[in-house]
């Protein structure tokens, strides 16, 4: 992911998260970006794994939450949905809060094929300072900014 993406990718999840209608939301936005939520990876040899991937990933989850409830609500003949906006924005958009400061960007040599010359690549590894659980650890963390829901869970 180049750069033009990845600020393409930040841009989508703060007009996403401008659905969350909470007091702390903005200083929770804040520390996102203060901790590096928009440059880490989603993860460290799976999907995303590279710069900005936890910001790609994230909204690709909130894309598919929305759509995954809205034929829910259409197939149960539903007049109103059954989570608002809010409740599937913060659901979506902070489900891996717990990923900012976690990963830490490393360099190894790696032979290139075509070429047969040794290049130093990046790669990331698991560097976790609060080991609490994935789940446990990002409620945590959104709880310091902004109160969640019983329907948040």
């Amino acid at each position: 992911m180049n750069e033009e993406q990845r600020m393409a990718e930040v841009e989508r999840f703060k007009n996403y998260f401008a659905y969350i209608n909470r007091p702390g939301a903005d200083k929770l936005l804040a520390w996102l970006e203060e901790v590096g939520f928009f440059t880490a990876p989603a993860s460290t040899k799976y999907h995303g794994a590279y710069a900005g991937g936890l910001v790609e990933h994230t909204n690709n989850v909130y894309r598919r939450l929305v759509k995954l409830a809205d034929e829910e609500d259409k197939r149960l003949g539903r007049t109103y949905p059954e989570y608002t906006v809010d409740t599937i924005a913060v659901v979506a958009l902070l489900h891996d809060v717990c990923k900012a400061q976690f990963y830490k960007e490393s360099f190894r040599n790696v032979k290139n094929e075509q070429t047969g010359s040794w290049e130093r690549k990046p790669f990331y590894q698991i560097e976790d300072l609060f080991p609490y659980g994935h789940g446990e650890k990002s409620v945590f963390l959104i709880e310091r900014f902004l109160r969640l829901k019983t329907s948040d869970a």
